[in-house]
């Protein structure tokens, strides 16, 4: 199973109401702070008596399960007597998420944990971990060749505060071979709504009745997109520098580009140049792979599913902009590494981090990105044996670690950093829905969703204030 950030499933009663549960008694300070965790040296691991242990709660599971499997599997090998990693399926990132914050009511936390790219905030707050940075200013290690825009995400206040490791991008998917039917260059995918528009009216067929048998262009009204489109267009999620230089206290998905954004997309359908797939991004990969629709906008680790199950060649390109002026750039999806420090042993600790080193390097990111699809966290993976040989059969990888070479690095492609990240992409996806599905102006629609955000954020906010 490819976990990019798919559907959530915590409704927003239940989120605040177990962060409140959680962060009341965490030791965390309240903004973000992680009182006196520190990073210990490499010399709390010599002259062990036996190997230590080191439980790692992850997502993964299928082909991209049997992949880290695998790097465990060799981690440990190389450690023997020394480290012994194992991993433990925790479910989706909602339900390891969840499994956590009882964990952290219990005492009784794995040393190292993956969390999806919402529970950022939550988990600064909570205060259990040891800051990425911690590992960083003790080894002095060189973040060089880690991806910039995954380095941009996670750090917080100038700091670093997870590991980046299962990461991915949207991109548009294109059916070539319509595209060539069509008179269209699939080598010159559409780059903003305007092409994606042009390239619709040549690419939609309609059969002897009228009947519109293959749309232009067909995607899932998937809140991630509207984060993405936001990035692209250099326009923040939520104030105070999405959330990067103070708590937000709003979220701003009803600036007049979205609005814009969901105008257009209305229109495509009301025109028939798009088909009306809803908030379900299965259905919108199968209008794709079907041929029902032949342009998309799905996540990187789509793009293998999609070549497999296409019996038409799939392209790819940049994800689209609003306007062709806009700025452009990139905000990455998936999950990161986080390392527990409260009741954990410094051993435990230091151990965690040999692991996350070994999951770095560029050789265990070529066997990663090759065996999953995932980006490479390190730039270097792409020049392993594994990423090559998948690069040789799959060019279309490429085009996603180009996106992101080419992304502008700053606050908004960062992305929002607040508690009630998963809310605000549900309330997104449904004032866009009510818009498309009902006489609601986009303006409404995304103003009265904006609204809905603002008694869930100052909730939040409330629970972890000193």
């Amino acid at each position: 199973m490819t976990i990019s950030p798919q559907r959530r499933g915590i409704t927003a009663a239940a989120l605040l109401v177990s962060l409140g549960l959680v962060l009341s008694g965490c030791s965390g300070d309240g903004s973000g702070g992680t009182g006196d965790l520190v990073a210990p040296g490499p010399e709390v691991l010599e002259d062990l008596d036996e190997a230590v242990q080191v439980e790692f709660w992850h997502s993964m599971d299928a082909t991209n399960g049997q992949v880290l499997d695998g790097l465990i599997e060799e981690f440990n090998a190389q450690n023997e007597g020394r480290i012994e990693v194992t991993g433990a399926f925790q479910g989706d990132y909602d339900e390891a998420l969840a499994g956590h914050r009882a964990a952290i009511q219990q005492g009784e936390t794995a040393e190292l944990i993956m969390i999806y790219d919402l529970g950022t905030q939550f988990m600064i707050d909570s205060g259990q971990t040891v800051p990425a940075q911690s590992f960083l200013d003790k080894d002095g290690y060189d973040t060089g060749a880690i991806e910039d825009a995954l380095l941009n995400y996670f750090t917080v206040e100038g700091d670093l505060r997870s590991f980046p490791f299962n990461n991915s991008t949207p991109l548009m998917y294109i059916n070539r071979d319509a595209f060539e039917e069509a008179g269209l260059d699939p080598d010159a995918p559409p780059t903003d709504l305007a092409e994606i528009r042009e390239a619709a009216e040549r690419l939609t067929v309609r059969d002897d009745d009228g009947t519109v048998v293959q749309y232009g262009f067909g995607a899932a009204v998937y809140g991630w997109f509207i984060e993405q489109f936001m990035a692209r267009a250099g326009t923040p999620y939520c104030d105070n520098s999405n959330g990067r230089d103070g708590r937000a206290t709003e979220v701003l998905f009803d600036d007049p580009k979205i609005v814009e954004l969901v105008e257009w997309w209305e229109e495509m359908i009301d025109d028939e140049l798009a088909v009306q797939i809803g908030r379900n991004t299965d259905d919108g990969q199968a209008a794709f792979t079907s041929g029902r629709a032949a342009m998309t906008l799905e996540s990187t680790g789509s793009l293998g599913g999609f070549i497999e199950q296409s019996d038409f060649e799939v392209g790819a390109g940049y994800f689209p902009l609003i306007s062709a002026d806009d700025p452009g750039g990139s905000i990455i999806g998936g999950a990161s590494l986080w390392i527990n420090g409260e009741g954990h042993t410094e051993e435990e600790i230091r151990a965690s981090w040999e692991f996350v080193q070994f999951l770095l390097t560029p050789e265990s990111q070529s066997v990663w990105h090759a065996g999953t699809g995932y980006l490479s966290v390190n730039t270097e993976g792409y020049e392993g044996p594994e990423a090559k040989e998948r690069a040789e059969e799959f060019p279309q990888f490429s085009v996603a670690a180009a996106q992101l070479a080419d992304s502008e690095i700053n606050e908004n492609t960062a992305g929002c950093m607040m508690g009630v990240m998963s809310e605000a992409r549900v309330a997104a996806e449904e004032g866009w829905e009510t818009a498309l599905t009902s006489d609601t102006s986009a303006e409404e629609a995304m103003s009265a969703a904006t609204e809905r955000v603002r008694t869930p954020i100052e909730e939040y906010n409330a629970s972890v204030e000193d």
